[in-house]
């Protein structure tokens, strides 16, 4: 028995290293055919701090972020992090933090993906940089909002988004993008009549020519945008600050939105689309995620030393339903920020040492912003989108809580604010 098992296993190896040998051979051929990932999306800083910053990038296919960075453009005495997997339930997008950089310093970046095949092939990678504000430093940013609206997408023959090109050369430390990153509710099509009888024409994807519904056509939004040259260059040599306003869901979304009479939505339920478009805002963004105990908020303060902090607010999470706004009294109903945000930027703004506070806000707090009538009915009541109800008198409805803070700010006599927003709606 025991020689007879022994010639077998005898027999045996050969025939199984021959099996391995060729399964080796068939997976190195496989190896040599797998292409490397794609960064067609480029790559974003976002959120830089004092001594830190995000990074964003996509791949096309599940792979793993590689990020190296160094105080020099050849990038001698670089660090290389093995940042987090892209895979398909994030739309394989990235985003890793950089930490202990120093202040007032230029700091170069290259981003490359890594893919999950015994192949690991690695993408061509993508390169930026941006400076650290340090405690001398002038500071220097910009401010915008609303991309691509009202059907104005993306045009080569008119050299794209040029708005993008002409920031960039400003060499401004930051941006803070207003809100309506995208427009899901607005269709771009193929051509557009512009002034004077010129007919602006478009780039135009799928995800674009219909009004966002799924979670693949919030993301192609995002995607859209960075279809355009001027953006992506822009991503890669300045970090952005971003909020969100109604755009990045449907127009004017509050808690009394109702898209039943709306035929071009199949999905009517708000919460629904409020939780897609969520999504991919989070995942398109190089937004700093915030702690656990609330891992959707937006809101949130940026300090750049002792000459400026930066709070940006959150005007959709927190807000009751439009309606006419005339109540007398505090409520649900007439919740804009919210108590909890209202208390945490009147702490901030009280304790903040900087010289100068910049309020970001994605709404205008004293335009009078309509949003239909009660009840849709012709002539009726006004219905009130932003905080203005334009009315007169004393403090009404959704004006009770902005003048609650405005009045805390007086009291606490806090000096050098300055309010921004881009969409007046």
């Amino acid at each position: 028995m025991h020689n007879k098992t022994l010639g077998n296993l005898l027999f045996a190896f050969p025939f199984m290293l021959a099996t391995a040998l060729a399964a080796n051979s068939c997976a190195s051929v496989a190896a040599d055919n797998v292409k490397p990932p794609l960064m067609q999306q480029g790559i974003q800083f976002g959120d830089l701090n004092r001594g830190s910053i995000m990074v964003w990038s996509r791949s096309n296919r599940d792979a793993r972020m590689m990020v190296e960075y160094a105080l020099n453009d050849q990038f001698t005495d670089s660090k290389i992090i093995r940042g987090p997997y892209a895979l398909s339930v994030s739309d394989h997008t990235a985003k890793q933090e950089l930490t202990g950089l120093p202040l007032g310093k230029d700091v170069y970046v290259r981003v490359w993906f890594e893919d999950l095949t015994n192949a690991r092939t690695k993408s061509a990678a993508v390169s930026g940089h941006f400076h650290t504000i340090g405690a001398h430093d002038n500071i220097r940013f910009v401010w915008g909002g609303d991309t691509a609206g009202q059907g104005w997408g993306i045009n080569k023959a008119f050299g794209g988004m040029k708005i993008y090109e002409a920031m960039r050369r400003a060499e401004p430390q930051f941006f803070i993008h207003s809100g309506d990153n995208i427009y899901a509710d607005g269709v771009i099509e193929a051509t557009k009549a512009a002034e004077n009888g010129l007919i602006w024409t478009n780039i135009v994807t799928p995800e674009v020519s219909k009004v966002a519904e799924t979670q693949a056509e919030f993301r192609g939004r995002y995607k859209y945008n960075l279809l355009d040259a001027n953006v992506r260059a822009f991503n890669a040599e300045v970090p952005q600050i971003w909020q969100w306003d109604d755009h990045e869901v449907v127009n004017n979304w509050s808690d009394s939105k109702d898209l039943s009479a709306d035929p071009r939505y199949t999905v009517k339920d708000v919460p629904l689309l409020v939780a897609r478009a969520a999504t991919a805002f989070k995942e398109y963004s190089a937004q700093r995620p915030h702690s656990a105990d609330e891992p959707d908020r937006v809101y949130r303060k940026i300090s750049y030393g002792p000459l400026l902090d930066v709070f940006v607010l959150d005007m959709r999470s927190y807000r009751g339903p439009n309606t006419a706004n005339l109540q007398t009294v505090e409520s649900a109903k007439t919740a804009f920020l919210g108590k909890e945000q209202v208390a945490w930027l009147q702490d901030g703004l009280k304790n903040s040492k900087a010289v100068w506070k910049v309020i970001a806000a994605d709404m205008p707090i004293g335009l009078n912003i309509g949003d239909g009538t009660v009840n849709n009915i012709p002539d009726g009541t006004p219905r009130w989108e932003a905080v203005a109800n334009g009315n007169n008198g004393t403090a009404k409805g959704r004006e009770l809580e902005i003048a609650g803070l405005l009045s805390n700010i007086k009291k606490d006599n806090v000096k050098n604010i300055v309010w921004l927003t881009a969409d007046v709606h």
